[in-house]
C-alpha cells in the first residue's frame, strides 16, 4: 500500500483555517445540543458521573493497546526486512532496502485513529458536563506553550484561573 493522504475537503467547500479547531468546536456544539435528548451522549452528561469517566478511561486504554498493535506491525515488518537484507547481498548501487509494511499495519493505524477519536469525544463530553468549553480548554493548552509557540491571537487563561496540580 502506498502512502496517500487520508483526508480531503469536500468539493465546493473551503477548508477552515484549522481542521482540528473547527472539528473540536463543532463536536463541542453537537455534544451540548444533545443535552436533554435522551441520547447516549445525554446519558453521559446527566447520568451518574462514573459513566463518562469510566468510558474515557476505557477508551484511553484502547488507544494504548491500538498504539502497541501499530508498533508491533511496524517492528515485525522492519525485522523481517532486515532479516531478508542480511540473507541477500547489498545492491551494488548503494541503495538501501525499502521496507514494505503489511496491510495489517495500515489497518492498525486506522484503528488507532478511531480509538483516539473515541478518547477525544468522551473527553469533550466530560468537559461539557463540568462546564469547560472549547475556548477554555484551548486556553489551558495554550498556557503550556511559550509565547513564541502559541498561535497569534490564541485564547489565554487569566492568571487567577490557572491552577497547577493539587
Amino acid at each position: 500500500m502506498t502512502a496517500r493522504s487520508k483526508t480531503y475537503t469536500p468539493a465546493n467547500e473551503e477548508a477552515p483555517v484549522s481542521q482540528i479547531g473547527a472539528s473540536l468546536e463543532a463536536l463541542a456544539t453537537a455534544i451540548a445540543a444533545r443535552r436533554g435528548t435522551g441520547s447516549y451522549t445525554d446519558s453521559l452528561l446527566s447520568g451518574p458521573v462514573d459513566a463518562p469517566l469510566k468510558k474515557l478511561m476505557e477508551e484511553a486504554g484502547e488507544v494504548a493497546l491500538a498504539a502497541k498493535d501499530v508498533e508491533g506491525w511496524a517492528t515485525s515488518a522492519i525485522a523481517s526486512a532486515l532479516a531478508l537484507d542480511a540473507q541477500q547481498a547489498e545492491p551494488a548501487d548503494g541503495t538501501t532496502l525499502s521496507v514494505a509494511l503489511p496491510e495489517e499495519y495500515y489497518q492498525a493505524v486506522n484503528h488507532l485513529r478511531y480509538e483516539a477519536a473515541d478518547v477525544a469525544y468522551h473527553l469533550m463530553v466530560v468537559l461539557e458536563r463540568f462546564g469547560i468549553g472549547p475556548d477554555e480548554f484551548a486556553a489551558e493548552l495554550n498556557s503550556r506553550m511559550t509565547e513564541a509557540e502559541r498561535p497569534v491571537g490564541a485564547a489565554m487563561l487569566r492568571p487567577d484561573d490557572i491552577e497547577r496540580g493539587k
